[in-house]
């Protein structure tokens, strides 16, 4: 198996397109820091800023059919406010964290390359015709299919990484490697305000920012086996991701939303206190997606494997 992926990640990596990705990623980043920091607003003001959200909050709070995700939200932020003005920690927006989390939206775009990579995988094989000399090694299809799924998923880590590395040297050059040490504040169960490590908040909105990813490159890679094209693979893996929000929003006043896949992959939401619907919690979109996770590779596997390749 480690064989297989390796041969599948030298296949990636030895086309030109792929290192244009990094260099178009690479970049975006820099470009985008570089944007962002020219039109930061003052900092200074902070405190200020701190205690109107907490009067605004606090009077939102009065409504008593605002969801308990919601409330809980308002309720923890002004507890927050509280906790930084009390102690002197500002907020990470203007600092080196605070870039390096506003570039966590450029993950679309590692989707995106994902996608591409993956659609390709199976698809080029086929459009190329070496699918029948690499079906006649002595390898199980099933072996096969999972090394080019797990090359892909390689791919965007990889990237994923190079995003981070890069997010992190060009805002630390914009405002300052001292911001490093800039601590995270959560609120545990008992309401009490903690101080974490800001790598790993970063770290972990990172990884909630790339569950759109896993599952639009599950459903990518599904489409490629299925129909055999790249081409359709992208653009209808492209079109369902950036349609779904239009049409989550439209319908969302429809119980039956929660249980479409991209209803549930923004986890972010549940974090803020803002689901899609009342009735929908992260433990439910967790079910969710793992249901769609194993059914959609199930599906993969059990087309290619039963796959005639001869003509």
């Amino acid at each position: 198996m480690l064989n297989l992926v390796r041969n599948e990640n030298m296949k990636i990596y030895r086309r030109m397109r792929t290192w244009i990705m990094f260099l178009l990623l690479g970049a975006l980043i820099i470009g985008v820091s570089i944007l962002i920091e020219r039109n930061q607003p003052d900092p200074g003001n902070w405190k200020q800023q701190a205690t109107e959200q907490t009067a605004s909050f606090q009077k939102m709070l009065k409504d008593e059919k605002l969801p308990d995700e919601t409330t809980r939200h308002f309720t923890e932020t002004i507890a927050i406010n509280d906790y930084r003005i009390k102690e002197d920690i500002a907020p990470p927006s203007g600092t080196i964290w605070g870039g390096v989390l506003e570039m966590g939206n450029l993950i679309i775009l590692v989707t995106i390359f994902t996608v591409i990579i993956a659609a390709d995988s199976i698809a080029g094989e086929f459009s190329s015709g070496t699918i029948k000399m690499l079906l006649i090694r002595p390898n199980r299809r099933g072996k096969i299919l999972l090394s080019k799924y797990l090359a892909s998923l390689l791919f965007s880590l990889g990237m994923l990484i190079f995003l981070f590395a890069i997010a992190y040297v060009t805002n630390g050059l914009l405002y300052g490697f001292e911001g490093s040490i800039l601590p995270h504040l959560y609120v545990s169960g008992n309401g009490m305000v903690h101080e974490q490590a800001m790598s790993l908040h970063v770290l972990f909105s990172y990884g909630l920012s790339s569950v759109t990813l896993l599952m639009t490159v599950t459903l990518a890679f599904t489409i490629s086996t299925l129909f055999r094209s790249s081409s359709l693979s992208i653009g209808l893996s492209m079109a369902i991701l950036f349609l779904s929000d239009i049409m989550i929003q439209f319908l969302s006043k429809y119980s039956w939303i929660k249980y479409y896949l991209f209803a549930n992959t923004n986890l972010i939401r549940y974090i803020e206190g803002t689901p899609l619907r009342d009735d929908m919690t992260l433990t439910f979109s967790i079910v969710v997606l793992v249901a769609y996770f194993v059914i959609l590779n199930l599906m993969s596997w059990g087309i290619f494997s039963k796959r005639d390749v001869t003509a």
